[in-house]
């Protein structure tokens, strides 16, 4: 040591060592202090960056995004310890050159100051992903909460999807249970001019003209009547069915002198003399469930123009209707 010092004092003034000694010092503090930072920073991001990997978990649309931003964040880590590893060079170069020229210590300066210019850099690099992940974690923040609001938003007409569901299988219970009850009330009848259907919820029973009326008539058969009263006896146990009276007729024009002066006179009294008996055959039916309308020619179950389509097309049309109260109650709701 003794002689390294007199071979010191013989090459550098002492002043100047105490400079550059001063120097080396100020620069391994500032080191040191950036150090720490960039680890306070480093540990911060990796913190970001866990957060951000359990917000990606809930939020998989987005999982690409936050690993090319993790991908950033190891490339910039790596990068900060190779410069890490550049300092540490330094140090130890600027060790070994303590003893060279002035001019040598100043190119050692300069390259000091530029690695603390590349640290601020990456520190800014850093403060500008902070941000970037900050953002993020926003959009995720508010995505989430749009999501949890259309989840709300599903379970309720989730709910009111299964509450349609279990009024339109009551009344489609309702109507099985009226087709069954309505075939057992008029077996004897069934396929005898009289057929019994059910479609879109509803039950037709479709009589036969040669059931109900001599041909042009509008006056009831006795075994018309016969079917209508027992007919009337099952509406009079369901009073949650509104009934429609269809008349119809062919297509042959009727030239009538008297009261019935065309199709839609015919279709229209024979519906109003089926509604009569069933009302008079069951007086507690209340009158406001039960319509009459006649439709003339217009709706025939075989448009053909022979005599089997048109004993078809003349026929009358009860319509039974389970009442939809439950069901508009539940779209009122909504």
């Amino acid at each position: 040591m003794a002689v390294s010092a007199l071979i010191l004092s013989a090459c550098v003034p002492q002043r100047k060592l105490e400079e550059c000694q001063d120097k080396q010092k100020a620069c391994a503090d500032e080191l040191a202090s950036l150090k720490t930072t960039s680890q306070a920073n480093e540990a911060k991001l990796k913190e970001i960056t866990a957060q951000l990997t359990q917000t990606n978990k809930d939020i998989d649309g987005l999982r690409r995004d936050t690993n090319v931003m993790g991908t950033n964040y190891r490339i910039l880590t790596v990068k900060y310890d190779k410069l890490n590893q550049l300092n540490d060079e330094l140090m130890d170069k600027m060790g070994k050159q303590l003893n060279n020229s002035e001019k040598d210590n100043a190119k050692l300066s300069g390259d000091l100051q530029e690695t603390q210019k590349q640290l601020l850099k990456k520190q800014d690099d850093l403060n500008a992903l902070s941000l970037q992940l900050n953002t993020l974690s926003a959009q995720l923040t508010k995505q989430k909460q749009n999501l949890d609001s259309l989840s709300a938003q599903l379970q309720l007409r989730e709910k009111r999807v299964n509450e349609l569901e279990a009024v339109l299988k009551q009344k489609d219970d309702a109507a099985n249970a009226l087709k069954k009850k309505l075939s057992d009330a008029l077996y004897n009848f069934e396929g005898k001019g009289l057929t019994i259907t059910q479609k879109n919820g509803k039950i037709y029973v479709s009589m036969d003209e040669s059931l109900l009326f001599a041909s042009g008539k509008t006056a009831v058969e006795p075994k018309g009547v016969e079917a209508l009263k027992n007919l009337a006896k099952v509406l009079d146990q369901n009073p949650d069915i509104n009934i429609m009276v269809e008349g119809h007729t062919d297509d042959v024009p009727m030239h009538g002198n008297g009261d019935i002066k065309d199709n839609w006179d015919l279709s229209v009294m024979r519906a109003t003399s089926v509604t009569k008996i069933i009302l008079q055959s069951s007086p507690n039916i209340d009158q406001k469930r039960i319509s009459a309308a006649g439709r003339g020619e217009f709706f025939p179950l075989d448009p053909a123009k022979t005599a089997e389509a048109r004993k078809k097309n003349r026929r009358t049309e009860i319509i039974l209707t389970p009442k939809l109260d439950e069901l508009l109650k539940v779209l009122g709701s909504n």
